[in-house]
């Protein structure tokens, strides 16, 4: 009998081998029919297993089987909130990403807060998983760089701290093709609400707005750089100090998509109209804005491909440090218009 049943059995623990005993078939078999992670054809064998199990309440070893196995084939996604439709579809994306590696995802949510992101790493990382997928990173945090030196493989998405693997969309050119867009349709008086400043994502697009701007000879005017967080609150409140300045935008590039809706909000409740009275263009193409009353013309991510490229340099130890940008696109829709 191996030592960890002996120990098992002196503290009362029900072990496979009971389970097996009790089911009249081998401990392999039982072993797995009770695997969650492979696939199972039902069958009067697996019935037979799965309710002697729960009778005699036979609960898995997880820390014993990673042992054995050496690895878990389950991937750890960090978000700060899935109720953000961006980390949603991300973690769908990283999902299906990882299911074609045969490896499972299973996430855990921090509300951006870096001790929560800190504390949720730690739980996963003793659940047994193989690795981290953090869409949390902040440039100030040393946290990825102490999970790498416990060897722990580590790998960003959607943001980056500036010194560790990270798969990203060009942040840079998206907020570039965005304000672009706008100086192409003839506005000069372009407001953008920025994001915050913690995120590489949200300073990324404010660094492609200024280089748009720049390249057009505009100089810079701090008034029309709000900074906000990523909610729907936030971009309304942030439009409506935009909207109250002596000369306000005539048109405004939002952070992301939410932020755009809450624009509208309040550009709407200020008796304005969009495009009519300002343009307006969001981030990241999530599926509601194209079927707003006004189609909102946003930047289109990849993040089928960010989650790709993110599995890819997780276990890739030869480029721990390399940050990929993917390339993201504008689609234009009726939300922007030509400055009257």
């Amino acid at each position: 009998m191996a030592e960890d049943e002996i120990e098992a059995r002196s503290r009362g623990k029900v072990t496979l081998h009971d389970v097996a005993r009790e089911a009249g078939v081998s401990k392999s078999t039982v072993s797995r029919m009770l695997d969650e992670r492979l696939p199972q054809a039902d069958s009067p064998k697996l019935r037979r297993v799965q309710e002697v199990a729960r009778r005699l309440g036979y609960i898995r070893d997880l820390s014993a089987a990673n042992l054995r196995r050496g690895s878990t084939g389950m991937i750890g996604v960090i978000v700060p909130r899935l109720t953000d439709t961006v980390m949603a579809m991300f973690y769908e994306a990283i999902s299906l990403a990882a299911a074609q590696q045969g490896r499972f995802a299973i996430v855990a949510t921090t509300d951006d807060n870096p001790e929560a992101s800190r504390k949720a790493a730690e739980a996963l990382i003793r659940r047994g998983v193989d690795g981290l997928v953090m869409t949390t990173a902040r440039e100030d945090d040393p946290f990825a760089e102490e999970l790498r030196a416990r060897g722990v493989p580590i790998v960003h998405a959607l943001r980056h701290n500036g010194s560790s693997a990270a798969s990203v969309g060009d942040d840079q050119l998206g907020g570039y093709l965005a304000t672009r867009h706008l100086l192409d349709l003839g506005h000069r008086r372009i407001g953008i609400i920025a994001g915050p400043v913690y995120a590489s994502s949200s300073r990324g697009r404010l660094d492609g707005y200024r280089q748009a701007l720049t390249e057009a000879g505009i100089a810079e005017d701090p008034r029309y750089i709000v900074a906000s967080t990523f909610s729907i609150e936030s971009g309304e409140t942030a439009a409506r100090e935009l909207l109250a300045l002596d000369q306000p935008p005539t048109a405004i590039f939002a952070i992301n998509d939410n932020t755009a809706i809450g624009s509208m909000s309040a550009i709407a409740q200020a008796g304005l109209s969009v495009p009519g009275d300002i343009s307006l263009v969001g981030y990241n193409d999530i599926p509601i804005v194209s079927r707003l009353p006004v189609p909102l013309t946003t930047v289109r991510v990849p993040f089928d491909r960010i989650a790709e490229v993110a599995l890819h340099l997780l276990f890739d130890d030869e480029h721990s440090q390399e940050i990929r940008r993917i390339t993201p696109s504008l689609i234009p829709r009726k939300s922007t218009a030509p400055l009257a």
